[in-house]
């Protein structure tokens, strides 16, 4: 069934609440999370010998990329394959790129793209491959607990927007870990879940609802010890954002808007320093199959 062209999109953590550290050094997690139009691109074509793996950034080229791996995980019976990956998600920015490029590559594989009858544990196969992958595969907005195996879609997502902004400096998770860990920043101790009232509002398309609780444990970690993160929180600030926060550890910061005129009038009042880039993008649509699973399941 090749060639086939696959999009792989960028998340937002709407929230993400850090609950605990467990014994084998992984932490447990509570996150409201939502695909983006912004995606990077994968193209399977046939390959004459064997399979092959093209990337134009060429930091990402090598066989330890997450598509790679993916495609290795599934050992498809067809391996005449040559997989190319046009990134368009910005590296270490709280996006989720490879992790969504290892999903594509997964749903292809569902999808029959990577030869007939292929069956696997396709949820463990992901959350081997990163504690984001499970989320990718159900193409839509999720509630994701625990190291990220525990996945609940939320149904059809509303049409909002966003403003991103990477700073030039990129962001070590396990620094930001050990940060939390280590009780830097005062205690994470929460009466309510902001997890699961954001899941309401945004259920509910009730956008001032959501933009109340956005909220990332990391938010204040990272701009304390990154002021490049700082810098950005307080750009999107000035232009008028309401609640911006970091997504993912970072270094990747965020606003969102309810329509395309808002999102536009606030990037045109953001004002950054050079080195930095903004991504003007909106929630993904969710597919109509998805869309008919969640309302089955209601």
């Amino acid at each position: 069934m090749l060639p086939t062209l696959l999009r792989a999109p960028a998340k937002l953590n709407l929230t993400l609440e850090v609950l605990g550290r467990r014994a084998d050094g992984y932490h447990t997690l509570r996150s409201l999370m939502v695909p983006l139009e912004l995606a990077d691109e994968l193209q399977l074509e046939r390959s004459a010998e064997g399979f092959s793996f093209d990337c134009d950034d060429p930091a990402l080229a090598g066989e330890e990329n997450l598509a790679v791996r993916a495609f290795e995980s599934i050992a498809p019976p067809t391996r005449n394959v040559r997989l190319a990956l046009r990134k368009r998600i910005p590296r270490q920015a709280g996006l989720g790129g490879g992790s969504s490029d290892a999903a594509a590559v997964l749903l292809a594989a569902m999808a029959g793209h990577l030869g007939a009858g292929l069956k696997r544990d396709w949820l463990s196969l992901a959350a081997r491959l990163g504690s984001d992958v499970p989320f990718f595969l159900c193409e839509t907005g999720a509630l994701v607990e625990g190291t990220g195996a525990r996945v609940t879609p939320v149904g059809t997502l509303p049409s909002w927007h966003a403003l991103l902004v990477k700073p030039p400096e990129g962001i070590s998770t396990a620094d930001a870990y050990a940060a939390l860990d280590r009780g830097e920043f005062g205690s994470r101790l929460r009466r309510n879940s902001s997890s699961l009232q954001a899941l309401q509002a945004l259920q509910r398309a009730d956008f001032d609802a959501l933009q109340a609780v956005l909220q990332n444990d990391f938010t204040g970690v990272v701009s304390a010890r990154t002021p490049a993160v700082a810098v950005a929180l307080a750009a999107l600030r000035r232009a008028g954002a309401t609640n911006p926060i970091l997504t993912g550890s970072g270094s990747c910061v965020f606003a969102l808007a309810p329509d395309e005129h808002e999102i536009a009038l606030l990037a045109e009042r953001l004002m950054l320093p050079a080195g930095y880039r903004r991504f003007q993008t909106r929630f993904r649509a969710t597919p109509a199959w998805q869309i008919h699973r969640c309302t089955s399941l209601s």
